[in-house]
């Protein structure tokens, strides 16, 4: 595969779908975001519907491949089980679907592990060998996993077992907000979690990202490990970027 220099990137959510071409040089967007509320119900064929709207309201190179950031757990682009969208995504072969509605070549992957190739690839981590740890701190914990910039795909570190709870029952942003704790409460819930996974994968750094890293300053500088824990960068945009970068590189996802 000759190396392709924009990239379309999407994002599907459980209320919107959005999508943006990615220049892979730099990681920027190369036009202005799109976002399509998603389907109601939000079955495969609804959904591959809005994808390819969004791929024809793009001016897109002939060549330009499509990443998509999808929230569940994948095997090689099959939907292992699903929670955010319509339950007959089960079992769906995602590239496959895409690329039947859009003519493009595809690649998809869950959607933690799309932004955490955004943040290796062209945010907090760029640059940066070893083993790399992006922690998605919402509704969940999610988390990505690379190591020297290859992914290991599908970690479900926020479903890590600690002291007896799932890990992301007490420890997401939404656990703070429901508990109602000070970021100090919280910060210990967090040390606990991170101090395991450090225990566990001696990660070199550790990227937090999600809507709470806006706030980094009020909780970070309160956990004690010995890899460096740093804030996102890209934000709400890291799926989209990532997933593109992915899109681009199918071979072995460096």
């Amino acid at each position: 595969m000759t190396q392709v220099s924009v990239a379309l990137g999407i994002d599907i959510g459980g209320s919107g779908i959005k999508g943006a071409p990615v220049d892979l040089a730099t990681g920027e967007f190369a036009a202005e975001r799109e976002r399509i509320a998603t389907p109601q119900p939000s079955t495969p064929e609804a959904v591959s519907e809005v994808l390819a709207r969004l791929v024809e309201g793009f001016d897109l190179p002939d060549d330009a491949p499509v990443g998509v950031a999808f929230p569940a757990p994948m095997d090689h682009g099959v939907v292992r089980f699903i929670a955010n969208l319509h339950k007959s995504w089960k079992g769906v072969d995602v590239p496959g679907l895409v690329r039947d509605a859009t003519g493009r070549e595809v690649r998809a992957v869950n959607d933690a592990d799309a932004a955490g190739v955004g943040e290796d690839r062209y945010g907090a981590a760029q640059g940066r060998d070893g083993v790399v740890l992006v922690v998605t701190l919402g509704t969940g914990i999610g988390s990505a996993l690379l190591v020297d910039g290859v992914l290991v795909p599908n970690t479900e570190l926020g479903h890590l077992e600690i002291d007896g709870h799932d890990a992301e029952r007490r420890a997401a942003e939404s656990a703070r907000e429901r508990d109602d704790l000070s970021w100090e409460k919280w910060a210990h819930r967090l040390q606990r979690y991170f101090e395991t996974v450090e225990m566990l994968l001696s990660p070199d750094l550790i990227v937090v990202g999600g809507g709470v890293s806006k706030q980094h300053d009020k909780f970070l500088p309160l956990l004690d490990l010995r890899a460096p824990i740093i804030p996102a960068t890209l934000r709400n945009r890291a799926g989209i970027v990532g997933a593109a970068a992915l899109a681009a590189d199918p071979v072995h996802g460096h």
